[in-house]
């Protein structure tokens, strides 16, 4: 029985929501004697991805999705927390969000990032713009970012949406879309998770 939220949005479940929390626990796990190295996830190169920077330590993304949810946000989870709830073992250390651009979401947006600690709101009209929170960090990104020649404009209308047992909606990347937009990115990071995500199709 899908479950239905107050914002319209409606799930089949919570597996893509535990898959992620499994993983957040992982994280913690395995940097818990890290030593900060002194780089950020904008920082991170294009093999090893965000995991290796200081972006993994202390990384939780779910306030943020939580206030999302309750500001009634559609931006869309993307990169490798999408992948992550898709099944990817990879770990990380950012959180992407592709969001359609418009003035009422901006206002949205910036409500939820208020609530989770930012204090230095980023200049939304921008195609792409970094944030951070208390938790986590990563990309704002619209459809106006050139991404090859994939138009991720529908996009956000095929995301998938999961029921943290927090009670929130999350929303994220269908798996196909997700596969595309890794072999539009290109980088070796996103070739390798692209195939990841194939297999897991099959």
């Amino acid at each position: 029985m899908p479950y239905a939220f107050a914002n319209g949005d409606r799930c089949q479940g919570q597996a893509a929501a535990l898959r992620l929390r499994q993983a957040i626990a992982r994280t913690e796990d395995v940097t818990r004697e890290r030593t900060p190295v002194g780089r950020h996830p904008e920082e991170a190169d294009d093999v090893l991805g965000t995991f290796a920077t200081d972006g993994a330590l202390g990384f939780d993304p779910f306030p943020f999705l939580r206030a999302l949810h309750a500001v009634g946000s559609r931006a869309m989870v993307i990169g490798q927390v999408a992948g992550i709830m898709h099944g990817s073992t990879e770990l990380t250390g950012d959180l992407d969000l592709l969001w359609d651009g418009t003035s009422d979401e901006a206002d949205a947006l910036r409500d939820a990032l208020a609530r989770c600690g930012c204090t230095e709101l980023p200049d939304l009209t921008r195609e792409q713009v970094g944030y951070r929170v208390t938790g986590a960090g990563g990309d704002l990104c619209t459809p106006a970012l050139p991404w090859g020649d994939m138009d991720v404009t529908t996009c956000l209308t095929r995301a998938e949406t999961t029921r943290d047992p927090e009670g929130f909606a999350i929303r994220y990347a269908a798996l196909d879309d997700l596969i595309r937009m890794r072999r539009a990115l290109g980088r070796p990071k996103d070739h390798r998770r692209a195939d990841e995500l194939v297999q897991l199709r099959t």
